[in-house]
């Protein structure tokens, strides 16, 4: 069994490692699309799928910037 709470960004492997930062920059491509786009993301949200608007998005992008 995989211990899910260990941060791979730690990890002694470096494609592991640096896949956190891949997998980051993806996320991010997918929100710029679905708002460049003006549709909705589909994720899990503390294990509940979620779904998010464009409009959503754009305002957390606000707040967080």
């Amino acid at each position: 069994m995989v211990d899910a709470t260990k941060d791979i960004r730690n990890s002694t492997d470096p494609d592991i490692a640096g896949s956190y930062n891949a997998m980051q920059r993806a996320g991010k491509a997918a929100v710029d699309l679905a708002i460049q786009t003006n549709t909705a993301i589909v994720t899990s949200i503390n294990g509940k799928v979620v779904r998010i608007t464009a409009a959503e998005l754009v305002k957390q992008r606000q707040v967080n910037s």
